[in-house]
C-alpha cells in the first residue's frame, strides 16, 4: 500500500505540472485560509487473526491552516498543516482509542464560479505524525506510546507515521466563507510489527470523513 500512496503523490505532482505548463495565470495571487471541524473516525482492517474489525466511529475535531497556490485556471495545490484527531470505538465495549496527529495535506483544488460563489472539489495525498494519544473505557486509561515494532507483551502502541489519500467537496462564499465535506483513505498500517511473531496478520488503517468550516484571507 506504499505504493499506491507514492503513485497517489506522483500523480498529484503531474497534474499540477500539466495545469501549469498548460495554462497561464494572471489575475489570481496565493490567498492563505484558516480551518476547523468535526471528524468522524474508525480504524478499518484485520486482526492478527485475520478477521476483519467491525468497530465503530469515534467524534474528534480537527483545526489548522492552509495555502491556496493558482497553478491554472481556476485549479489550485493546496498545501496546509492540520491538528487532527483519529481513533475508533472498539466494537461491543466502551473502550476508545484516541490518536492525535498533525496531518501536512497537499491537494490538488478545482474551483468554478457557481452562483455568487465558487464551488471546491480536490484530492490529494496526506502525511500525518501521530503526537499523542490514550486507550481508555470506564474503569482505566492508558497512554499510547509511539514505535514501528512491540513486544506481545507491551501494549498501547501504535506507529508513529500515518500516510494516506484526502477527498473533499465543498463551496466558497463570496465573503470568502466556506463549507467542505472531506473524506480520509489511511494507505499505510499503523499498527506496530510484533517481535518475534512471523504469521501476525493484523493490519490496521485510519479512516474517517467529516466537515468543516473554512475563512481565506
Amino acid at each position: 500500500m506504499k505504493t499506491k500512496f507514492f503513485l497517489l503523490t506522483a500523480a498529484t505532482i503531474f497534474s499540477v505540472s500539466i495545469f501549469a505548463q498548460k495554462t497561464t495565470v494572471t489575475a489570481n495571487k496565493t490567498t492563505f485560509g484558516i480551518r476547523a471541524g468535526v471528524n468522524f473516525q474508525n480504524i478499518n482492517g484485520k486482526d492478527g487473526e485475520d478477521n476483519k474489525l467491525q468497530n465503530d466511529l469515534k467524534t474528534g475535531f480537527n483545526a489548522g491552516v492552509n495555502a491556496e497556490i493558482p497553478v491554472g485556471t481556476d485549479t489550485y495545490i493546496q498545501p496546509g498543516v492540520l491538528f487532527t484527531q483519529k481513533g475508533t470505538k472498539w466494537e461491543n465495549s466502551d473502550t476508545k482509542i484516541k490518536l492525535s496527529y498533525i496531518d501536512i495535506p497537499v491537494n490538488l483544488l478545482y474551483k468554478p464560479v457557481l452562483g455568487t460563489g465558487k464551488m471546491v472539489v480536490g484530492f490529494g495525498p496526506y502525511v500525518g505524525f501521530g503526537i499523542g494519544g490514550k486507550i481508555e473505557n470506564d474503569q482505566d486509561e492508558v497512554d499510547i506510546e509511539f514505535s514501528n515494532e512491540h513486544s506481545a507483551t507491551e501494549g498501547a502502541t501504535f506507529k508513529r507515521m500515518d500516510a494516506g489519500a484526502n477527498f473533499l467537496a465543498g463551496y466558497e462564499f463570496s465573503n470568502k466563507l466556506s463549507f467542505q465535506l472531506n473524506a480520509q483513505l489511511g494507505l499505510v498500517d499503523i499498527n506496530p510489527k510484533v517481535s518475534g511473531v512471523s504469521n501476525d496478520k493484523t493490519n490496521w488503517r485510519n479512516t474517517g470523513w467529516g466537515f468543516s468550516l473554512g475563512y481565506r484571507f
